[in-house]
């Protein structure tokens, strides 16, 4: 009998060491990204390049002062920044801006990081290039309202010290001083904002970079489907996608692509928004409809995949999305000094 007590005695540490062990070893099994999907996506370059418009500090250094400059609006109240605050990740909180004399626009802005790597600019993608798009809405009367191309380059060329960084950004030119080459200065700036995140330390190989939560979340995303159109080094950006593939969306008010191509097929077609930086940058879609990321999450599952998501699945996406938020960059986001005009220039016309 005493020898039957010992050996159970004996015995019981031994199984408390060996379920100590074992739940260990469930503690670290690891959770791993789904390497096929990982395939689809690349880490975000430093500088998004362009053949057409090389980007040179002295081009930048322009440009920077371009994005913050409210004289090339007609009241010279409104920026590029007004609309795109480089402070709040390069978006608005509001489904849509306010322009010249108070005027709403009809889409929502979107983020001006990363937008140089996108496939076009805008929601229908009217602009090939961040430097076609930053001349659109100086001569916007509903934006920043300028008369003209000519009203734009006399502001700028009333200004001496932009006379002088024009001439760096453009050496060799005659009348460096022109509207285009506002755009130029003004794109080669953007060009520069990238926004790497964690994601990118993880995509460059950097395992420990997400957590275990995170890669659940990132498989999860592409399980579902996403995938098909959010994926390459901006996470979205690439292509052009109808709203509303497996369900027709609730609202058909804005045309998107068909009101610039006229082509049937492209009716209720938008340029597909890069992800990168999303929690930050609600509200979402075209008409900043949806204001949490969640139900932004769970619309796009039910529209465009024809799957209704369960609560845990959309918040392990979520969590996954929210790696994608990066650090701002401090340099990039303070608004430069203001250089200030000839005493002839133009005044604010707010008429």
């Amino acid at each position: 009998m005493r020898k039957s007590r010992r050996a159970a005695w004996v015995s019981l540490p031994c199984l408390i060491l060996f379920s100590f062990a074992c739940a260990k070893q469930q503690r670290v099994q690891r959770v791993e990204a789904d390497p096929a999907a990982l395939q689809a996506f690349s880490p975000l370059p430093a500088v998004m390049q362009s053949p057409n418009n090389p980007v040179t500090p002295e081009k930048v250094a322009l440009g920077r002062r371009l994005y913050f400059e409210k004289r090339l609006s007609k009241s010279q109240d409104i920026s590029c920044n007004t609309c795109h605050p480089l402070n709040d990740y390069g978006a608005e909180d509001t489904a849509v801006s306010t322009g010249f004399k108070g005027q709403k626009g009809t889409r929502n802005a979107p983020t001006v990081f990363n937008a140089a790597g996108h496939i076009a600019q805008f929601w229908d993608g009217r602009a090939p290039t961040v430097e076609e798009q930053a001349k659109g809405p100086m001569m916007n009367p509903v934006e920043m309202a300028m008369p003209s191309a000519q009203i734009v380059v006399a502001t700028l060329k009333s200004v001496p010290e932009y006379r002088q960084d024009f001439a760096k950004a453009f050496p060799g030119e005659r009348d460096p001083i022109t509207l285009d080459n506002a755009a130029k200065a003004i794109g080669a700036f953007e060009r520069t904002l990238s926004t790497p995140s964690r994601w990118d330390k993880f995509l460059s190989g950097d395992t420990a970079a997400l957590t275990d939560e995170e890669k659940a979340g990132f498989n999860k995303f592409a399980e579902v489907g996403c995938l098909a159109c959010h994926a390459g080094t901006y996470v979205g950006g690439a292509m052009f996608q109808k709203l509303g593939i497996a369900k027709p969306w609730p609202s058909t008010a804005d045309p998107g692509r068909f009101a610039v191509t006229k082509q049937e097929a492209d009716r209720m077609v938008f340029k597909v928004p890069s992800l990168r930086n999303v929690e930050k940058t609600a509200p979402y879609f075209h008409d900043g409809s949806v204001g949490k990321l969640d139900d932004a999450v769970r619309k796009m599952a039910e529209y465009q995949l024809g799957r209704n998501l369960k609560d845990e699945e959309v918040q392990e996406i979520v969590s996954w999305l929210k790696t994608l938020t990066a650090k701002l960059p401090p340099n990039e986001i303070r608004p430069p000094e203001t250089p200030q005009a000839a005493a002839a220039a133009a005044k604010p016309d707010r008429s």
